[in-house]
């Protein structure tokens, strides 16, 4: 199978860091987001992935091809005008079923159920409370979507779409595409889940796979609780804490961070040349080369070689920022 992967948007919710770093290379637990869904790709005969690059692009392109093992082709979305849009640029290049992955969000999912499916595709989403929030798969008895809402105001259905797809008949993915393209847009945008509506009006089955977890990366509180899940299941311990040093697990701490009378945990991932002196810091993603002194942060997220002085409570400082109290 080939893999599409959109990643063209400009992260807008996460600014600032995402003026600097594309969104899919934003960090939890010390790992780019996008290294966490291509971790699912490993038992699967992929043979290519096709990304759809736009913002940053060049970042994306180096990145990838440096650290995955995958053939990789990239086609800039110079217009944003929809997930739609967005698919339809890698349709020269498809020869095979698809994976289609949004990757601004950490799931656990069985992907392996992909190699034996009769139907015309898979959606996997996952029941929330909040269904307001999301579109919404609606199946029926026997778990096929009929449709997916945006945002019901009623409780038709609490499967919210995650943004990872399998469609096996991309004959009728192009076709569905096509009659969306030709349709009017929805405030200059056209959504691929209009074409799975229409696959499903033309008598294919798109069948529903709930996911186990689905941990937003969109923006900075959402980033900030998945990087808490995910530094809970791989946490990283310093081999020595000094003398002064309280760390309250669970961490994530790259070798080569200095510590020196600070307290630090739970729900913190620090990378490597990072200096924190008289500080406490909890739940908080901090970058490379940063330094902080002197103060109390929680709720933060702190780019590369930014520096913190003096200062209490929550705080987003891309990289390069630097903060000081009074």
């Amino acid at each position: 199978m080939q893999v599409i992967i959109p990643l063209a948007g400009k992260g807008t919710r996460l600014r600032p860091h995402t003026h600097l770093v594309p969104k899919p290379l934003i960090k939890v637990a010390g790992r780019p987001v996008m290294d966490w869904v291509m971790d699912k790709l490993v038992d699967l005969d992929v043979h290519e992935l096709v990304f759809i690059t736009g913002h940053l692009k060049d970042q994306v392109e180096t990145y990838v091809k440096a650290n995955y093992k995958y053939p990789a082709r990239f086609v800039e979305q110079k217009v944003q005008d929809g997930t739609a849009g967005a698919i339809n640029l890698a349709r020269p290049f498809v020869k095979e079923p698809v994976l289609i992955i949004f990757v601004d969000t950490v799931f656990d999912a069985d992907l392996s159920i992909v190699r034996d499916s009769p139907d015309a595709g898979i959606i996997w989403a996952k029941e929330v409370d909040d269904f307001q929030r999301f579109g919404v798969v609606v199946t029926d008895s026997d778990g096929y979507m009929t449709r997916i809402v945006e945002k019901p105001r009623d409780p038709i259905s609490k499967l919210a779409n995650i943004g990872l797809y399998y469609i096996r008949d991309t004959d009728a993915l192009w076709q569905g595409i096509d009659h969306v393209l030709a349709a009017p847009s929805n405030k200059g945008e056209w959504y691929l889940t209009d074409a799975f509506q229409w696959m499903i009006e033309h008598d294919r089955r798109i069948r529903t796979a709930e996911v186990t977890g689905w941990y937003d990366c969109g923006a900075m509180n959402t980033t900030l609780e998945t990087n808490a899940i995910m530094v809970g299941r791989y946490p990283r311990r310093p081999s020595v804490v000094p003398a002064g040093v309280t760390v309250v697990d669970p961490v994530w701490i790259e070798d080569g961070v200095t510590l020196e009378a600070s307290t630090i945990g739970p729900n913190v991932a620090i990378e490597k040349g990072t200096v924190i002196r008289g500080s406490t810091v909890r739940d908080a993603i901090v970058g490379a080369r940063c330094r902080i002194e002197d103060s109390k942060l929680s709720e933060a997220m702190l780019g590369d070689d930014v520096v913190v002085r003096g200062l209490a409570g929550s705080l987003s400082v891309g990289s390069h920022g630097e903060v000081r109290g009074a």
